[in-house]
């Protein structure tokens, strides 16, 4: 209940959003917010600490188009109210799981595709990007595998920001998938 509540707050008179899955401290989310007022946008981790360090920027910087929620990622899409529709889905850096047996625990799933395919419509984006090239290749069979999504390979980043993760990285790999 509480989610749900927190989710008609953010939510009130909006019908699209940029939506960021395991959002971490925010840096990436705030920096593209206030690169874009007119976009609402939301991002959603499971450590309250993050969410808290997402929202003081977000204060600080005063910006009314972009909310943090702790939640999650499948609890949040089935609390999310049905009018709302993704523009654009990011995944900065998620967990990579690289052992076989945790491989299921990946944010990257078909069920996931699934969800984010209902809430997209036509031409909007899923973006990708991790430092772990098996959860990369990972990434790409699975978005070739899906009938409702497209690898773009001529898309551009919609918004390039260095994140606290990707400072730490030597090199990493991205992926953009349109919504067929």
């Amino acid at each position: 209940a509480e989610l749900r509540a927190a989710c008609a707050r953010a939510l009130e008179g909006v019908d699209r959003i940029l939506f960021e899955a395991g959002c971490g401290h925010g840096h990436w989310l705030t920096s593209y917010a206030e690169q874009n007022p007119g976009q609402c946008c939301i991002g959603i981790d499971l450590i309250a600490q993050r969410i808290r360090k997402g929202q003081d920027k977000c204060a600080k910087r005063g910006l009314t188009n972009l909310h943090f929620i702790k939640a999650e990622l499948g609890e949040f899409l089935e609390v999310l109210p049905e009018r709302i529709r993704f523009d654009l889905t990011v995944l900065l850096f998620p967990d990579p799981w690289p052992k076989a047996r945790h491989h299921r625990r990946r944010m990257v799933q078909p069920a996931l595709l699934d969800a984010l395919a209902e809430r997209t419509e036509s031409g909007g984006l899923f973006c990708f990007r991790s430092d772990d090239h098996p959860y990369y290749e990972w990434t790409l069979e699975h978005l070739q595998a899906h009938p409702e999504w497209e690898i773009d390979p001529a898309a551009q980043w919609p918004h390039e920001m260095e994140t606290y993760f990707q400072s730490l990285m030597d090199s990493y790999h991205s992926v953009i998938a349109r919504r067929v």
